[in-house]
């Protein structure tokens, strides 16, 4: 891959008229911005359904296969016939710059639901909509019987479902299937509207020669249909509850370690049918996006497994992974070069080495190259080695100022950096550096660097404080809200980023 870059923007951020970011107008327009900028990749988050119970993280979904139906642009409903203007004059006063769950899911949800009501003939007999559940079947099933049981039991965890239900018996699940059948047909035809406008959308990106660069995360939610419709795949005892949980050890920032609470996978069980249950999720991934990060890339090679009853993730234990195994299987199966490998954490030899026996792109995030600068009584003993600042880039790696769960640039210089080790940014730059200049700067430091791929989230294109930060990990409120204003989209901001990127090489359009 020649030279490139792009812009980190989730689908949810974007400016819209209905309280969230969707696949409608704005998304073409902001696919506009990147064509006239000079980008070439438009990276996105997990576009999964979310759970206002989780925080509504992409990262902790219902399935790893469905879309988010609060993606589904209105406009393109009234496009296709399905709702009239008139439908949409709505009592709602949405926020332009936050996300609203609660909100945005009631209103949407019930314009939808009517929409759904209204068509359902129609539905039923048109053979685009028939083609896409046979398609989709593998997964969309069991997807949406587990929403129409889940929106039964008022959003009751599957493994709080009748005995019978959650270890899926083969009558009492033809039962469930027969007596909510239309809730059934419902949730499919949401999928549906979500796929074929997402399908739409990447045609439009792909047509301006932009790529759309997704995201796979490596564990699935306890409470999904995934787990609920293939146990099997997950070490669970005898009531289909977790022996194990997936987290991360104690470190620096965290004493007692991270408690993620997925549930882990059994890799032999995986391994013995050939991987497919992995395989089959990577190939519909691909099929929605151009290429995918490959979330917690060391967890494949080795990952902290705690037992689920630990209160913290202290007393976990490095287990290995599939690593080779799966990977040889991945790579004969797909194109290596549609992957990138989130290296980041505690990443140890062997790891690296399965990175780079397939080829694949690292990660390289400039907060890191300054973070501990000034923790050494001799601050400047290792910076030159960083391997995060920009002279240590390997050509086969991506650049990022900070990623979806680090602070804004702006907002990590302020808040986060002592005096020392401000004056060692300054230092390595060459020049006064400030809050005011910070972003503009890194986004040079990243767009010159020798990685391939340089990839830089909006906040820090238009040089945002902290509260426009996508996510802080460990919190479980105020994330996923920050959203795009539509006048911060100037002509100013596009001729900056179109020059810088024709200046350090990486303009291809």
């Amino acid at each position: 891959m020649y030279r490139r870059s792009g812009i980190l923007l989730h689908i949810s951020s974007l400016p819209s008229n209905f309280g969230i970011g969707d696949f409608g107008p704005w998304a073409c327009q902001f696919i506009d911005f990147l064509f006239r900028s000079g980008q070439t990749i438009w990276q996105i988050l997990p576009l999964t359904p979310v759970n206002g119970g989780t925080g509504n993280s992409p990262y902790s979904s219902p399935s790893s296969f469905a879309l988010n139906p609060l993606f589904i642009s209105l406009e393109k409903l009234i496009i296709d016939g399905y709702v009239s203007l008139r439908e949409l004059d709505y009592n709602f006063s949405f926020s332009h710059n936050r996300v609203d769950y609660d909100l945005v899911r009631e209103f949407k949800l019930n314009i939808l639901n009517q929409v759904f009501v209204r068509h359902l003939v129609r539905i039923e007999n048109d053979s685009k909509f028939n083609t896409f559940c046979a398609n989709n079947a593998f997964w969309l099933n069991d997807y949406c019987l587990y929403q129409a049981i889940k929106d039964y039991f008022q959003g009751s965890a599957w493994y709080c479902w009748p005995k019978l239900l959650r270890f899926r018996d083969e009558k009492e699940i033809k039962k469930w299937s027969q007596n909510l059948a239309r809730e059934v047909l419902k949730q499919k035809f949401f999928q549906f509207l979500a796929f074929d406008q997402w399908q739409n959308l990447k045609n439009y990106a792909n047509g301006k020669n932009i790529l759309i660069l997704g995201d796979i995360p490596i564990y699935v939610s306890l409470d999904s249909s995934d787990v609920w419709a293939n146990s099997e795949y997950f070490i669970l005892d005898k009531d289909k509850l977790p022996l194990f949980v997936a987290g991360a050890p104690p470190d620096y920032f965290s004493p007692q370690g991270q408690l993620w609470g997925n549930p882990i996978y059994d890799w032999k069980k995986l391994k013995k049918e050939n991987f497919n249950w992995w395989i089959k999720r990577i190939e519909h991934n691909l099929a929605l996006y151009d290429l995918v990060r490959l979330d917690h890339f060391r967890g494949f090679v080795s990952y902290w497994q705690v037992e689920a009853n630990e209160p913290t993730a202290q007393n976990g234990q490095w287990i290995k992974g599939p690593g080779d195994d799966l990977f040889r299987v991945m790579m004969n199966t797909f194109d290596p070069n549609c992957f990138l490998a989130e290296d980041l954490g505690h990443i140890t030899e062997d790891v690296l080495d399965l990175r780079d026996k397939y080829n694949l792109p690292g990660m390289n995030v400039l907060q890191f190259a300054f973070a501990n600068a000034a923790d050494a009584d001799d601050a400047n003993s290792d910076l030159p080695k960083n391997p995060y600042l920009p002279h240590n880039h390997r050509r086969n790696s991506v650049v990022y100022t900070g990623t979806h769960d680090n602070n804004t640039i702006k907002g990590w210089y302020k808040n986060e950096l002592n005096i020392q080790q401000k004056m060692i940014v300054s230092e390595y730059i060459g020049k006064d550096i400030n809050e005011f200049n910070v972003h503009n700067e890194f986004i040079r430091l990243a767009l010159s660097s020798t990685a391939k791929l340089s990839i830089i989230p909006m906040q820090d294109i238009l040089g945002l404080d902290t509260e426009a930060r996508m996510n802080l990990p460990g919190s479980s409120t105020g994330n996923w809200e920050w959203r795009l204003l539509p006048d911060q989209l100037t002509e100013h901001i596009e001729e900056m980023i179109s020059r810088l990127t024709y200046i350090y090489g990486r303009r291809v359009n």
